[in-house]
């Protein structure tokens, strides 16, 4: 994984639109099209900001991992997403190196990426999103 790049960082937010004031309006940065990921229960918006991203998360369900982290910890950053070549290599090293992972599917992600969760307990109190870059 030592190709590995920030692709975007992940922001637990209550509502979308009170969101988008801000990052639009108080800091001028332009957003992409609002995009839903129903096995998420989620809906999301990115901000490109330099060669990264900023992904703003609204829950669409009460029981979605994004609610039940607001009402657990408030809003605020929810994950860390690093982009890195190939995904299976780095989940395997991942499986060696006895790290713990969310869960053991392969997701598929907004745009249509492949990605999978890395527990905070084996990345430093961080919820760590691996995402395979396209091509």
């Amino acid at each position: 994984m030592s190709q590995a790049s920030i692709d975007h960082l992940g922001i637990a937010v209550r509502s979308l639109a009170d969101a988008l004031v801000f990052y639009q309006q108080a800091l001028g940065l332009a957003a992409e099209r609002p995009q839903e990921v129903p096995q998420e229960q989620v809906r999301l918006v990115m901000i490109p900001a330099g060669e990264s991203r900023i992904e703003l998360l609204e829950a669409t369900s009460p029981q979605s991992p994004i609610a039940r982290f607001i009402a657990k910890r408030g809003e605020g950053l929810h994950h860390v997403a690093l982009k890195v070549p190939n995904l299976e290599q780095a989940i395997e090293r991942l499986r060696v190196s006895g790290a713990r992972l969310v869960t053991d599917q392969i997701q598929r992600g907004a745009g249509g990426h492949r990605y999978i969760f890395v527990h905070p307990g084996s990345a430093g109190g961080v919820l760590l999103e691996l995402m395979e870059e396209s091509e």
